[in-house]
């Protein structure tokens, strides 16, 4: 079980985590933005653009679903639920939290979870 002093420095990470998160899809929303205000000379410069407006968008996604679970960890933080894998109610493994401080599973209901959706 993690202490509360690991607890406080792992919530440090993931409020740092999510400050950075949040200023990466708010200049890739910028950039997009900048895209489609492109003035294409031709249909290269179109193509480009286009792919990389869909490739930033891609990121965003997935960054909004870091985001998405660092809020979920942060609340579990303080609901003093943090740390418990979601499905078999054991504790998160320390070291699996400080890699990945946002775990919802710990690493064998991890391997599950990831075989039944694959």
């Amino acid at each position: 079980m993690a202490s509360h002093k690991q607890i406080e420095e792992l919530k440090e990470m993931l409020i740092e985590r999510k400050n950075i998160i949040q200023s990466n899809i708010d200049d890739s929303m910028d950039n997009i933005s900048k895209l489609h205000d492109c003035d294409c000379k031709d249909d290269l410069d179109f193509a480009e653009a286009s792919s990389d407006s869909f490739t930033s968008g891609i990121i965003i996604n997935q960054q909004k679903q870091e985001l998405k679970e660092i809020d979920e960890a942060l609340k579990n933080i303080e609901n003093n639920t943090y740390g418990i894998c979601e499905m078999c109610d054991e504790m998160i493994a320390i070291g699996r939290l400080k890699a990945k401080p946002f775990a919802k599973f710990c690493t064998d209901c991890r391997e599950i979870h990831e075989n039944n959706n694959q």
